[in-house]
Formats: C-alpha cells, structure tokens, sequence
C-alpha cells in the first residue's frame, strides 16, 4: 500500500463526533485568528466565492489564492512547532472558498480543519527538522497536505481519490525560506491554498498522478528532504492519538511579526515593565534566542516593513522602546525611527548557549540588558507555552482585542462582533452563507478603520548580506 493511500485512510477515520472539547476550543480560536488577520492583511494588498471585506466573486481557486496571500500577508497568523510554520492559513482560505460553492455546515468546516491541521502535522513530524534546515517554508510545502485533506472531506472523497490527490499535490508543493521578509513569502501561502485545492478539484475529474509519488526514489521525500533525513514510521504514527490540535504546539500570535522572534520580545517587554527601563537607560541589548530563531531573523538593517518583520534586532527594539509590538510598527517608515535605529546599533544577536539544538523546546530566548549604570537584567523564556507563543495562552479578551484591530481595517464597524460571535462558535454554523455575509464589504461601505499604506520594496539578497 502507497504511503499517500496510508495517509489518506487516516484522513478519512476521524468523525466530527471525535473532536474533543480542546479540539473545538483550538477550532474556534484558529477560525477568528485566521479570519481576522486575513482582514487585515486584505488592508496590504489592493474572487463566485467571496474575497473578504468587498462584494467581489469569482471561482474557488481564486478566491483561495486571493484570501490566502491577504491571511499571511501581515505575518499575524497563528503557528506550530511541529509544523515549523503557520498551520491554519493554509487550510482555512481553501475551506471556506470551497466550502461556500458546496452550501458546507460549520460542523464540516470544523472536522475538515482538524484533519488538515493533523495531515499536514504528521507529516512534519517524519521530515523535520532536516526539512526546515534545508530551507524549505513547511508552511508551504507541507502545508499543501494539509489543504488537500481538508478539502478531500468537504468533497466527500474515497481514501483512493485522496491518495492521488496527495500525489498530484506532491508536484505543486513549493516555498523557499530565502524569500521569507519579501511579498512572495504570503504569496506562498496564496498558492498553497490554491494548488492543494487545484489538486483536489483535478481528481474530482478524473485527472491521474502517481500515488507513491511521496515515497518514489524521486519522488517528495527523497527530492525535498534526501535519502536518510525522514521517518516514515512517524508520519504514520499515533494519528489523532491525541489530536494535533489539543497537543500542546499550536499557538496564536500576540505580535504581528515573525514567530521566531516573539519569546525575545516577550521577554523584553517583561524587563521594561519590571525594571521601568526606558531607550536611554540602556548601554547594550543581548538577544539569544535558539539557534533555530535567528537565521531568518538576523537582520540588524530592515529596509522595508515587511523586512522589519524579519529583524529581531528591530522586533526587540520596540518591545523596549514602546512595551508593545503593533500592527503600526510594521508600517510606512516606522522601521527608520530614529530612536529604535540608535538602540538597535546597541542590540546583538546570538544563539542562546544553553538551548541546544536537539532540544524539544525549540522557541527559547533570554535577553540581557545593561545598564549605562552598569546593571545586568536577564529574563529567559525556555519555551513559549500552549496556544501563546510568547509566554502565555491569549484570553479570550485579547483575542478579541487582536481580531478587533484586525478587521477594523476592512469591515464596517456593525459587522466587527457578530462576525467575532460566529466564528467564536463555528461548529454551530448551518450555513457558510452566515459568514460570507458578515465578510462582505459593499463598495459603498468604508472600513471602520481605514489604513492607507505606500507600496513596500522587496528586501534585497546578496552573498555576503543578510539572507531574510
């Protein structure tokens, strides 16, 4: 039996009456995440099945790319240490873009989510970390699996469909972690959601693929990852046993920048408040994160919002300078400040000596400030902990808070917590028309917020600079 048809069978033994309680409350938070920054990221940019926040329709495939792009355009969007990546933006904009042309139930929606959170989780953990290392974006190129299973049971699919469906995926999967603080790494996840959904719509048809393409001496695991540097064995291990959702790893995103550098700002955000620090109090910056944080994040020069993104230096430097880290902090000139340029020029960035690579918490940092008065400050965040990368899970009140500056950006006012309330109980949905309805921005209706933001430059990459 093909590996894909192995998978697939998995992809078809879970029922919505399996989900747990952890499992739906994960569901519904990753439904208002995702929608919200969605809403936002729309803001950024600027499909029959809707594209959020206008009156505008167009094909399923469309529809998923356009959303797509627009849910990981701010990098807001939640994220997995198991996947290496954004685990909900990949499934999501398909889903419901689908979902809508097939007249899909919340209940649908909700069992699709979880198996595509767990497909594209399982598969992850047979490839990783090699595969995140070699520089792949497993958001993308894992993350594919995961929209085709979520579509697979929206469509009704036979395990043998799935299968092929996961072959033919198997060729479109693609991202490259050389573009990550540049426009294409949203666009990635834009093509993710289409592609995974194209590939299952081709099958609907009739269209072929090779279902052993995942196991083939050229096929993915080979060709992306390399003879040796997989484990089969853990793909197909231990399949909803728990739930890659109630697990422990998935978690949303208090700052609306890269994942990898949000424990180093927690943690400066703690000594700020603790010890009343202000820009001119501080001599030096230290940031040691795990070794697996900073190749992406290592940028002491961000030229572009969307490189500030990338810049942990930048990141830290406004957890000291405001106690917080915003959605304007990553817009217009906000990286050319000069007060977080000069603490930058103060802040260095290492890997952490005490966080080895081989160790199961992968998302540690410790940051140490000094003093011009000759004071050494240090907090240290071994890991962040379950749904709250960063140091705590968000409550419902700051989700509510996030997803309100979100969608404020491409909403009417009056749509804003009705909107926050469905998606809030997404299981109990009878109609994805409920939810279009509340997404959809006539032309005549103006966001409760609007934003207006000049186009961005890409980041630049050369031999001997820094590589986003």
């Amino acid at each position: 039996m093909s590996l894909a048809l192995q998978i697939a069978e998995r992809i078809h033994r879970l029922h919505y009456e399996d989900l747990t309680p952890t499992a739906l409350a994960w569901t519904r938070a990753a439904f208002v995440d995702t929608v919200g920054v969605t809403l936002a990221g729309m803001a950024e940019y600027g499909p029959r099945s809707l594209i959020f926040a206008t009156d505008k329709r167009t094909s399923a495939l469309d529809a998923a790319l356009v959303n797509g792009v627009a849910s990981h355009a701010l990098d807001y969007d939640d994220v997995s240490g198991t996947l290496g990546g954004h685990p909900s933006v990949t499934v999501i904009p398909a889903m419901v873009a689908l979902g809508e042309q097939l007249g899909c139930t919340g209940r649908d929606l909700a069992l699709a989510y979880v198996v595509g959170f767990e497909t594209e989780c399982r598969i992850a953990r047979g490839v990783h970390f090699h595969h995140y290392d070699k520089g792949w974006h497993p958001t993308a190129t894992l993350g594919i699996f995961g929209t085709v299973a979520a579509a697979a049971r929206l469509l009704r699919f036979t395990p043998n469909q799935t299968a092929i469906a996961i072959g033919l995926a198997a060729s479109l999967a693609s991202g490259l972690k050389a573009n990550f603080g540049t426009m294409t790494k949203p666009l990635h996840v834009g093509h993710t959601a289409r592609n995974g959904l194209f590939a299952t719509l081709m099958v609907q048809q009739g269209f072929t693929a090779n279902p052993t393409a995942l196991e083939h001496r050229q096929g993915f695991l080979d060709v992306f990852n390399g003879p040796g540097t997989y484990d089969i064995d853990r793909i197909l291990a231990d399949w909803f046993a728990p739930l890659e959702v109630e697990g422990g790893e998935p978690g949303l995103k208090p700052y609306p920048c890269c994942g990898s550098t949000h424990s180093s700002i927690n943690r400066m955000i703690h000594l700020a408040r603790t010890h009343d620090l202000t820009p001119e109090h501080v001599a030096k910056i230290e940031i040691m994160p795990h070794a697996r944080r900073l190749p992406h994040t290592n940028n002491p020069d961000p030229r572009t919002p969307l490189g500030a993104k990338f810049s942990i230096q930048y990141a830290v430097a406004r957890a000291l300078a405001d106690r917080a880290v915003r959605l304007e902090h990553f817009e217009g000139e906000a990286h050319f400040d000069p007060v977080i340029r000069d603490l930058m020029a103060r802040t260095e960035a290492r890997q952490h000596p005490d966080m080895p690579d081989t160790s199961p918490l992968q998302w540690g940092a410790e940051v140490v400030v000094t003093t011009r008065d000759g004071q050494r400050l240090a907090s240290r965040l071994d890991d962040f902990e379950r749904r709250g990368p960063g140091g705590k899970p968000m409550s419902t009140e700051e989700l509510w808070e996030k997803f309100e500056d979100c969608a404020q950006r491409a909403l009417p006012r009056g749509n804003i917590a009705p909107l926050f309330d469905l998606l809030g109980n997404i299981e109990a949905l009878g109609s994805i028309a409920e939810l279009t309805m509340l997404l959809e921005r006539r032309a005549h209706e103006r966001p409760a917020a609007a934003v207006m933001r000049p186009a961005e430059m890409f980041e630049t990459t050369t031999a001997t600079g820094w590589v986003p």
